[in-house]
């Protein structure tokens, strides 16, 4: 990839991970922090993030496939890297040879492993995933169905050592009541949970539930870790969600693009496919040399999104195209060729916020911000 700033790139201040780390911490008190940097770390750059998260002292990461886990390694990371995901059993020669630790989806994937390890003389390392109501992956415990026997079992394996339990909040962005009465109930079923394997004499190992919005309302749980994502990131997935916490982040991440093109339409003439915008006086136009395929979401075309060109708020104009979009830039003096334009970001004290591109494409941060293209260069942040 040629990396320059310019046609299209991100920017990514990385130096603001430590100050939102120290905001997360003053959160969660004692209870450790787990880098989550799947999915390329929410589209920022995986090593990139966990290399200056390592910095912060983060001894732990959690990532979604084996691929992701082994771009870790292969970049240096040292670190225990946990794989929140399923490692299919072809790959389990993986877990070991990268030193890996796998999360037990189920019991009877727990069982395949250890089928592995005893043929293959391997000890796999692994936390055991519990099901207290999201009903997607892990062993289920929950009010009418406590699968504990087979809890238990997966920590009496011979070639799987579990050195960890955790659970997920489906529902901890929300406030209202009964969203409150799910999330205590499931933190009702973890602690019993452990509770019941140390009355066993087992020990539970590393204790962990809280992903980003469990730590924003529920931040004084006391468990080993937290699992934050976007929040070290410095976003949550719309600001718009209401948190009964005050953290002072600072995003991380803006999107920048060039100016390819500057024209005058008529009155009547239109814009792009679907010619859905139509110049009813003289326009200036400016063609923006960013598009869909590179991340910025189709479904934006035509809701009012505004980018800042010379600091000045400028409304996208027709459909969004796979490679440029175009923005009306009457407002502007002097646009020209080569002029940067930012999508999400400050320019001349003007912001533009990616809860803002989240909320009219009808989706979330977290997918806006994973979507950003591979071919997108993530650079340093320029001095402004």
């Amino acid at each position: 990839m040629l990396e320059s700033y310019s046609r299209a790139w991100c920017e990514i201040d990385l130096d603001a991970i430590a100050h939102n780390v120290e905001e997360i911490q003053k959160l969660v008190g004692r209870t450790k922090i787990m880098g989550i940097v799947k999915a390329n770390a929410y589209g920022h750059g995986a090593l990139a993030c966990a290399q200056a998260l390592t910095r912060c002292g983060i001894e732990i990461f959690g990532v979604s496939s084996i691929d992701e886990a082994i771009e870790l390694r292969e970049g240096g990371i040292e670190a225990d890297i946990l794989i929140l995901g399923y490692t299919p059993p072809r790959h389990f020669d993986k877990l070991a040879e990268y030193g890996l630790i796998q999360s037990l989806v189920s019991c009877a994937y727990a069982k395949k492993l250890e089928q592995y390890g005893e043929a293959n003389d391997v000890v796999f390392r692994a936390h055991a995933k519990i099901d207290t109501g999201m009903n997607r992956t892990g062993i289920v415990y929950q009010p009418d169905h406590k699968h504990f026997d087979e809890l238990k079992d997966v920590y009496r394996l011979d070639h799987v050592r579990v050195e960890g339990i955790f659970s997920h909040f489906p529902v901890s962005d929300d406030l209202g009541e009964d969203a409150l009465s799910f999330t205590k109930r499931q933190i009702a079923l973890f602690d019993e949970a452990v509770e019941r394997l140390r009355a066993e004499g087992i020990d539970p190992g590393a204790r962990h539930i809280q992903n980003s919005y469990g730590i924003l309302n529920y931040h004084d749980l006391g468990y080993d870790y937290c699992r934050p994502g976007l929040l070290y990131m410095g976003v949550t997935s719309d600001d718009a969600i209401e948190i009964n916490s005050t953290p002072d982040f600072i995003p991380i991440l803006s999107v920048w693009a060039n100016v390819s093109v500057v024209k005058w339409l008529k009155p009547g003439e239109t814009v792009s496919y679907g010619r859905h915008f139509k110049a009813e006086k003289p326009t200036k136009i400016a063609t923006i040399s960013i598009g869909y395929a590179d991340g910025l979401p189709r479904l934006v075309s035509n809701q009012g999104v505004q980018v800042l060109v010379h600091g000045v708020p400028c409304p996208l104009v027709g459909n969004v195209c796979m490679d440029q979009c175009m923005v009306d830039v009457t407002a502007v003096e002097n646009v020209q060729e080569g002029d940067v334009v930012c999508l999400v970001g400050e320019q001349n004290g003007h912001k533009m916020t990616i809860d803002r591109l989240s909320r009219l494409a009808h989706t979330i941060n977290n997918e806006t911000l994973s979507q950003i293209a591979a071919r997108m260069p993530r650079l340093k942040k320029r001095e402004q």
